[in-house]
Formats: C-alpha cells, structure tokens, sequence
C-alpha cells in the first residue's frame, strides 16, 4: 500500500456571500488494487451469417459484409463500439455493398468504404476486397487517439474525412443493429468504461498562477478570474482545462462559471459540478481518461468536507491508478499553487468528461 498523503481541498467561487471555510488537511489513500483496465466493449466474434441469418432491410450479401468488417475487427481485438463504428461507416459509404464506382466528390473511391485512390488505402484490389479495406479502415481509426470517446459519428469522420463529419450519425442505430445480430455473445455497449493509457496536459500552464487569491485580497472582484472563480482555487484551473480542451485559450472563454449550465444556475463550487455536468448532458463515470474532469465529493478521498474537490486526469495508467492536476490540493502555504498525485482509480466519487469534438463544432 501507498503511504498517505496529505490533501487539504478547498473549492470555492465568485459567488457573494459564500462561506469561505478553512482548508481541511486530511488523507487520501492511495490504495490500487490493480483493478482490471476497463476497455470500451469487448471485441466480439461474428457468427457468419446463413439462410437463417435475417436482418429486416438487409440481404445476404450485406450482411456477409457485415461480418467480414466485424472479422476484420475481430482479428485486431477492436471494441464492440469500434465494430459498429466500422460497419456504421461501411453503411454510409456503400449500404455494405462492395462498390466498382465512386461519386462526384471522389470518383476514383471504391469498395465497402469508398477509400480513395491515393495511395494510403492499397492497391484497387485491396480496396474491394471486404477483409482488407475493413482492416486498413480499422487500422486508421486505431491510430486516432481518443477515437473511443468521440461521438461514433465524429470518430468516423475522423478517418474518412466526410465534409459532414455527422453524416454517418443516422446509420449508428442499424450498425447496433447488425452488429448484435451478427454477434455469437451478448453485450452491452451502454456504460462501458474505457481508461486509455496516456497522458496529457503542459503541466502548470494556468495563465492566472501569479495572481492574488482571496485569502490574500479578500473575496472580490481582485481576486476573481476571467471564468468567474476565483483565482488559483481548483474549480478554476479546472475550468481553464476545460477551456482549454475545446480551444478557447483567451478571453472570450466559450465556458464560465455564470453560463456553463443551460439552466442558468453558475456551475458554482466543486459541490455541485457533478450536477452542471448532468444540466448539460456531460457524460459521467467511473473509469479516468486523459483530460476529464476528476469530482470528488465532500469528504471523499480527503476532499474539503463542505465543498469537496475538483481535479483534473493528466495521466492514466495501466495498474488501476492515474495521475491527477490541480490548485488547492495541498496544505497550506501550498495551498493554492499547482499539484500533481498518484490516485486510485476507484477513490474519486466520479469522472466528468468532455464531449471534446461536439463542443468544437
């Protein structure tokens, strides 16, 4: 077992009139178990299909297709969610047809997925051939970091290219469709966790790290941010990431405390994050990923006993712990400076994360 740490957590607001409570120095344990990675789905295995094998709006040939791409998947240990992605796109691109054609916008495209004469799909054969023009699509997609947390649509779109990254969107419920059919084992691609081992962030890059906190110059406009919080307190530098991920680096910031709830309530202290996110639609959960928001609630893991804490996933790892950013996570007079720490992954209360591509759009 890990030795203790000390962290003392405090998360505080622009808000008037809030009480502004003392540091609590308390404990977080940091306690591995090893948990098993968890992974987006596992990869399943197709059951080719026969004169038995009906799928309403679908004929044999597709659906041989179908599970061509989903054996292609397969044999490269692609999620659950990466073989509907697959054959999502071979829908959109083809309806599963093996096409001799292309159309305007690249009339040299051919195959299941209208992958182009440029050099980076193979020969003309490969691209007609259903094993391996899914396998080099397959490929690619693997090669997109963070593939499994885009909406399927975006994360398609990041390896076709479509000049309407939401044009696969409407074929996603009949690619979950065929996939289960086309499956020899149940699944269930609905709260799936995926911890992708990576790491991110600049470090102490918060562009307020020198400025006045409100312990130093009272609760007020000196000691507020650009977002709304006050200076160099967790749900502020946290709120920069979040800025930050979607591309908004300087001012105007895409999200502030007064408006990132579309109730109009302020997103307010680290207390009730958990519950902005759930406003907005935000995905939850308990599995970290680079970049989320980490949420612990009061008292958890040592968090403040009022107001908890906020942090952020710098880095995942592959023995059940990640390493977790933030301000205001040591005792005084460290208190309010930039942190890093090794964490369980099953201490925090939960993970928010941010539906990166949606926001960017």
């Amino acid at each position: 077992m890990s030795q203790p740490k000390s962290l003392g957590l405090v998360a505080l607001i622009a808000v008037p009139g809030l009480f502004l409570g003392p540091i609590m120095t308390m404990f977080l344990l940091l306690t591995p178990a090893t948990p098993a990675v968890a992974d987006c789905g596992p990869a399943v295995s197709v059951a080719l299909p026969d004169e038995s094998t009906k799928v309403y709006g679908y004929d044999e040939e597709q659906l041989t297709n179908a599970a061509a791409v989903m054996g292609a998947g397969k044999a490269l240990d692609l999620s659950v969610k990466g073989q509907m992605i697959s054959v999502m796109v071979a829908l959109g691109e083809s309806g599963l047809r093996v096409l001799d054609y292309g159309d305007g916008a690249g009339p040299d495209s051919r195959g299941l997925f209208q992958q182009r004469d440029n050099g980076a799909w193979g020969s003309y054969t490969d691209r007609m051939d259903p094993i391996i023009s899914a396998t080099n699509f397959i490929k690619a997609l693997q090669g997109v970091a963070g593939w499994e947390l885009l909406e399927p649509t975006l994360a398609a779109s990041k390896v076709q290219r479509n000049a309407d990254p939401y044009h696969y969107q409407k074929y996603w419920p009949e690619a979950v469709k065929i996939v289960s059919a086309l499956s020899n084992s149940q699944f269930s691609v609905e709260g799936s966790g995926c911890a992708i081992p990576g790491q991110s962030g600049a470090g102490d890059d918060y562009p307020w790290k020198n400025s006045p906190t409100w312990v130093q110059v009272g609760a007020g406009a000196a000691s507020t941010s650009p977002l709304g919080m006050y200076y160099r307190e967790c749900v502020d530098f946290a709120l920069w990431r979040v800025n930050q991920q979607v591309g908004s680096t300087s001012a105007p910031f895409k999200f502030l405390n007064a408006t990132f709830r579309p109730d109009g309530q302020v997103l307010g202290s680290a207390l009730t994050w958990k519950a902005g996110w759930d406003a907005k639609g935000w995905p939850t959960g308990s599995t970290p990923r680079v970049g989320a928001v980490v949420w612990y609630a009061p008292g958890t893991g040592g968090a403040d006993p009022n107001f908890g804490h906020v942090a952020v996933v710098k880095e995942v790892r592959d023995n059940g712990t990640y390493v977790e950013e933030g301000y205001n996570g040591n005792p005084a007079p460290e208190d309010h400076n930039y942190y890093t720490r090794t964490v369980s992954s099953t201490v925090p209360t939960s993970f928010l994360y941010l539906p990166i591509q949606e926001e960017k759009k």
